[in-house]
């Protein structure tokens, strides 16, 4: 304003006065600007359109004080000047110019500080999602190629994803549920090859069997026999089916589960005593060092796990050998100890003992029958137990089971 001011002056200085009035009235400046030009406290000139706003309060003491030569200001809150008025002399006098602006004094600042900022803050944005797209759109793109390879049946995948944060943690779960769904169907590839072997091998003889008992020329002793091939192969199929039943029900979201105490020593000397005819013929020895302990659990499960355990030591147990059951306790948990002089176990076939199907030795197979699901299921049912079981062995060196169980098994 006081530039606009002095301008203004320098024009009346340097032209005749109806000169000068012209060309201050043609002023762009006064779009921004509203010029008053005092002759005398009553005589003056005005110049610029106020557009409907009210101007600033000129005093009369303000007028004295510029025609006798003094500059003025006013500054009502002592931040924004509001009206500019200082002297100046022409041709017919000293005369008096009083500048205020149109509108807010610091609209003008505003303007062009929020244009300004509006421009860098635009470019920042776009500089903010360039970023966004790098970092965060091209692994979700990852994730959605790998959601799509997936559901074709590709559980061959990588993302490749080292980002930190939510994002991070999301990648990582997403490759562990890869992991989990490659490893689950390779074990229903493998469960469906072993259904079919297991299945097919008893088929094949009761198939064979049953034509070779439509021929004629047969004598009553090779009929007698044929029948009790398929009869026991026809078991074989049947103790399977009922094996697969048994761990689909105890894999179910809500397995039957009865809670109730019991003597657990004497529990395992009846499984052991109805075995008996099974290890007395084969002349194998029985060690039992079962003291007087009580648990709470699932009765008719427990006694699965002995029977197949014990079941298990007498099959693979040589013929004159020894089997020692033992079992200790402690305040919280008992721990039942199972072992026999059998064949053994080697130590890359430990934990897949318990899988389903899973048989150590695929060359003695035949000569130790059995499906393959009896510690697949064990395994389930001492889970439900809230305990463990693993297996101490070597090969030649026989195998004890060791299973511990909580005295109460939680919810």
């Amino acid at each position: 304003m006081l530039y606009f001011g002095e301008d203004a002056a320098r024009i009346y200085k340097s032209l005749p006065a109806e000169e000068a009035d012209a060309f201050v009235s043609g002023m762009q400046q006064l779009g921004t600007y509203h010029v008053r030009i005092y002759e005398s406290k009553d005589r003056f000139h005005a110049y610029g359109e106020l557009n409907g706003e009210s101007s600033v309060v000129i005093t009369p003491e303000q007028i004295d004080r510029v025609l006798a030569g003094e500059q003025v200001q006013n500054n009502p809150n002592g931040l924004t000047v509001t009206l500019v008025g200082l002297p100046f002399s022409t041709d017919t006098g000293r005369k008096a110019i009083f500048v205020e602006p149109i509108g807010s004094p610091s609209a003008v600042f505003i303007v062009k500080w929020l244009l300004s900022f509006s421009a860098y803050a635009l470019a920042a944005g776009c500089i903010v999602i360039l970023v966004a797209a790098f970092f965060l759109v091209r692994p979700i793109q990852k994730l959605t190629t790998a959601t799509r390879r997936i559901a074709e049946g590709n559980f061959d995948v990588k993302l490749d994803i080292r980002q930190k944060g939510e994002l991070g943690t999301l990648a990582r779960s997403f490759e562990q549920m890869i992991r989990e769904l490659r490893q689950a169907e390779t074990m229903r590839r493998d469960f469906v090859s072993n259904v079919s072997h297991e299945v097919q091998s008893p088929l094949t003889s009761i198939s064979g069997y049953a034509v070779a008992l439509k021929q004629v020329k047969l004598s009553e002793e090779q009929r007698v026999r044929y029948l009790d091939i398929i009869i026991e192969e026809a078991g074989r199929i049947s103790n399977m089916s009922s094996g697969l039943l048994k761990l689909s029900a105890l894999e179910a979201p809500s397995p039957h589960f009865r809670r109730e105490p019991l003597q657990l020593d004497e529990q395992i000397r009846r499984v052991a005593i109805a075995l008996q005819p099974h290890w007395a013929a084969r002349r194998i020895g029985f060690e039992l060092d079962l003291p007087d302990i009580r648990l709470t659990g699932d009765r008719d499960q427990l006694e699965q796990v002995w029977t197949n355990l014990i079941g298990n030591a007498i099959k693979f147990s040589p013929d004159g050998g020894q089997i020692a059951v033992r079992m200790t306790a402690d305040e919280d948990h008992i721990t039942v100890r199972v072992e026999n002089q059998g064949i053994g176990i080697a130590p890359e076939d430990r934990e897949r003992v318990f899988e389903r199907f899973f048989k150590a030795d695929r060359s003695r197979s035949r000569r130790y029958e059995g499906s393959g699901l009896g510690l697949a299921i064990v395994k389930q049912i001492v889970t439900l137990q809230g305990g463990e079981i693993y297996v101490e062995s070597g090969p030649g060196h026989g195998a004890a089971f060791v299973v511990g169980l909580p005295r109460e098994p939680q919810n």
